[in-house]
């Protein structure tokens, strides 16, 4: 299974190493105001690849510290009911 997963990932890494051989015309990138930033496709297409998964993990690591506030929140309810419904304890003296 572990020669399998790495033939995968070398089978990957040659497709995307081909391409970026293949593609190394430079394109424009047009912004406002009449900036233009000049690079190679390859580049340029991993530079936004790059941008779009750490936009992902940015949205997705602010969803999971609001579900933790949440959780957080819900064990100390949880305990403060637990406290209030305890057992009394009856003194023997």
């Amino acid at each position: 299974m572990r020669i399998l997963s790495l033939l995968a990932k070398l089978a990957v890494f040659l497709l995307l190493l081909g391409f970026a051989v293949k593609n190394t015309d430079a394109v424009t990138v047009r912004y406002f105001l009449g900036m233009e930033w000049q690079a190679p496709l390859a580049f340029v297409l991993l530079v936004m690849f790059g941008l779009g998964i750490f936009a992902g993990v940015l949205t997705n690591l602010v969803v999971m510290a609001r579900q933790r506030r949440e959780l957080l929140a819900l064990k100390r309810e949880l305990h403060a009911q637990r406290h209030l419904h305890a057992p009394v304890p009856v003194d023997a003296a």
